[in-house]
């Protein structure tokens, strides 16, 4: 089930390229800015969303550190929590000495630096990140509460309702596709009037379905409320807490917390919110991805072997889906654009070629603002340029469109042994072939 329903066309396809593939591949929601925890639940306290109170550390120094202010503070307990941009990290384990657990709760700040220095320079695997794991470099010491229920609770946009939903269920902590799987009556979703806002009655009707007590449901209304203003203020996609808990009576008086936060921006907004947008870690994006992104392409690394080269988020869609049909697997989702240029085609070509994996290329271009004689342009220079025949990746392509024939005469007097083909059909079935798997 798709819980995080995109602004735009480019969005959903990448983000549906990125389950084509499902075995090992590294969820991440390309078009969309992800943050790390410690940056999110900070985020959520300028909404006056109420989170735990946490220290950043880089060293299991500085873990001890932060864990030993922590307890000055009046925290009982303490957790140290490995920074990377991947859910499940406390069911990881580490690629280096199969240490596991990205996410451990302590008993003393001596503790705390012992947790910090197994988990700091080593890579954490999860169910979200394939088996090459992300590389832990910060480590977020926060203060443990302890709570009696845990609920999940989502505020995304969701096409059905042409707008924002908030969306809940009771059974928190657990893997909320899974929920909605298996447990359907569990899940409930609730229009919000863009012209109202979160209404009181609309957080209440929440509230009461996924169980919070009489003493903590004013509360948990409250803290829907400042996470709908941060969703709307920020042009958020996605704001997922999960667990959204309801505390101990005997220690924190049944206040409401977010204990772990999920924020996914709109990266066409980044203009307008340009601090949240410095926050971004490279180093847990696909180099690929950031190259392309550079040079104003879109691409989503898949883990099949013929590379694919679109102009068009549905094109490229279908693309994959024929390949597949053919007994292929795609490479990868790369989307030139409505109006490239013949250096964007041959940049899109070297992260082609840059892939390992990859035994053939496919070009499929329906020319309307993109010409078919500009891309022919571009696949030409592109292709001496990496001297694709020395490489041994066969070239299939199909053009079709505005300037058709004069891209097609230029393919067919440029020297390069490149295969045209008459319509997508034919050409996953000649590069499947040609490729040799």
């Amino acid at each position: 089930m798709a819980l995080s329903i995109c602004r735009s066309v480019y969005g959903r396809s990448i983000r549906a390229a990125k389950r084509f593939q499902r075995v090992n591949l590294v969820q991440k929601q390309k078009r969309f800015l992800d943050l790390h925890e410690h940056h999110s639940k900070d985020l959520l306290a300028r909404h006056n969303v109420r989170v735990q109170r946490g220290i950043l550390a880089t060293t299991p120094q500085e873990a001890k550190a932060a864990a030993v202010q922590l307890r000055k503070d009046g925290a009982r307990d303490l957790i140290c929590k490995s920074q990377i941009l991947a859910g499940g990290r406390g069911k990881g384990h580490f690629v280096e000495d199969g240490f596991k657990g990205g996410v451990k709760v302590c008993d003393s700040p001596d503790e705390i630096e012992e947790m910090a220095g197994k988990m700091l320079g080593k890579h954490l695997v999860t169910n979200q990140t394939g088996p090459e794991g992300q590389f832990v470099a910060k480590v977020l010491i926060h203060e443990g509460v302890d709570f009696v229920k845990e609920f999940y609770l989502a505020f995304l946009l969701e096409r059905a309702y042409d707008g924002p939903v908030i969306m809940g269920s009771p059974m928190g902590g657990m893997d909320i596709e899974e929920v909605a799987e298996e447990h359907p009556d569990k899940l409930k979703t609730l229009p919000i009037d863009l012209r109202e806002g979160l209404t009181k009655a609309t957080a209440m009707e929440m509230a009461e379905f996924v169980g919070f007590s009489k003493d903590a449901i004013d509360d948990a209304c409250v803290q829907m409320q400042g996470l709908y203003d941060l969703f709307m203020k920020n042009d958020c996609v996605q704001v997922e807490i999960n667990p959204f808990v309801e505390t101990t009576k005997e220690h924190y008086d049944s206040k409401v917390y977010c204990v772990d936060a999920k924020l996914g921006f709109d990266d066409f907004a980044a203009y307008r919110n340009k601090e949240i947008f410095s926050w971004k870690d490279p180093s847990m994006e696909d180099p690929r991805e950031l190259k392309a992104e550079e040079v104003g392409l879109n691409y989503v690394g898949l883990d099949g072997y013929i590379g694919c080269m679109v102009n068009g988020a549905g094109l490229a869609m279908s693309t994959m889906d024929v390949i597949k049909l053919h007994g292929g697997e795609p490479a990868n989702f790369l989307d030139v654009g409505g109006g490239a240029n013949e250096q964007q085609v041959e940049e899109a070509f070297k992260i082609l070629t840059a892939d390992p994996n990859v035994k053939g290329i496919l070009i499929n271009i329906f020319g309307g603002i993109m010409k078919c004689d500009v891309i022919a342009k571009g696949v030409i220079a592109a292709a001496k340029t990496v001297n694709l025949e020395a490489l041994g990746i066969p070239l299939v392509v199909r053009l079709a469109g505005t300037n058709v024939d004069e891209g097609k005469a230029l393919l067919n007097s440029s020297g390069l042994d490149i295969q045209a083909a008459s319509d997508l059909d034919d050409a996953a079935s000649k590069i499947v072939k040609a490729s040799g798997n």
